[in-house]
């Protein structure tokens, strides 16, 4: 249908107003920012009828060991069930059992969560470590991006090292020295191991675009 000339008309007067353009297009595009778009997972729960026998076999095990269902990153790691079930004895034992304290473990995975922003991550664990004895003020430095103020001697050693372990694939003497007279070559090697545990689950939660539980807004930014 072709336009009338009254639209014609006033279809060459927005043209005519460059400025008028500019800014429908301005409110057009805060309003595509404010309206975060839903991500969809890629790997989503698999029902019970159609898991293999391994995966109801490695479903039955975590749910044995953690009280719960499979959840988080074990969702998309029940495609492939071994790969679940030693993730999850692993995971256990950096949690639950490393010769590092409760309050140190967390921090040290909340200063991994925020290097991968991810946000279901940070949710839980955020939470974990307030109940270990972390202070906010801390957990709240790290997921804006911030080094903490008013950190202990270990607590700044867990920061340091973590820190230069993402960022530089490695950690100098100084930093690799205070750990091993702060926590011994086995808290050490937990340290390391906790880090690349949680990059690891990072990873599969990233890729699988597994945000923060559903109706909780992301609690990180993205770094610029």
């Amino acid at each position: 249908m072709e336009p009338t000339q009254s639209s014609k008309g006033k279809l060459g007067n927005i043209l005519e107003r460059p400025n008028l353009i500019l800014t429908v297009f301005g409110v057009l595009l805060l309003i595509g920012m404010a309206v975060p778009a839903v991500t969809q997972e890629r790997m989503p729960e698999i029902p019970v009828d159609k898991m293999s026998v391994a995966q109801k076999k490695a479903a039955e095990e975590f749910l044995a060991g953690r009280g719960k269902p499979v959840t988080g990153p074990f969702i998309p790691l029940l495609r492939s069930p071994e790969v679940l079930v030693r993730a999850k004895a692993m995971g256990d034992y950096l949690r639950f059992k490393s010769a590092l304290a409760p309050k140190l473990r967390e921090f040290a995975t909340l200063i991994t969560a925020r290097e991968w922003t991810q946000q279901f991550e940070w949710y839980h664990h955020s939470e974990f470590a307030t109940e270990a004895g972390l202070n906010p003020a801390i957990i709240k430095a790290v997921a804006e991006g911030r080094r903490p103020e008013g950190m202990s001697d270990s607590e700044e050693i867990i920061y340091n090292f973590c820190t230069e372990l993402q960022r530089n694939h490695s950690v100098s003497d100084t930093t690799y020295n205070k750990a091993i007279a702060a926590f011994g070559e086995q808290g050490t090697i937990d340290l390391v191991s906790l880090t690349g545990y949680y990059t690891f689950v990072s990873m599969i939660l990233n890729v699988n675009r597994t945000g923060p539980p559903k109706g909780v807004a992301p609690l990180l930014a993205a770094f610029p």
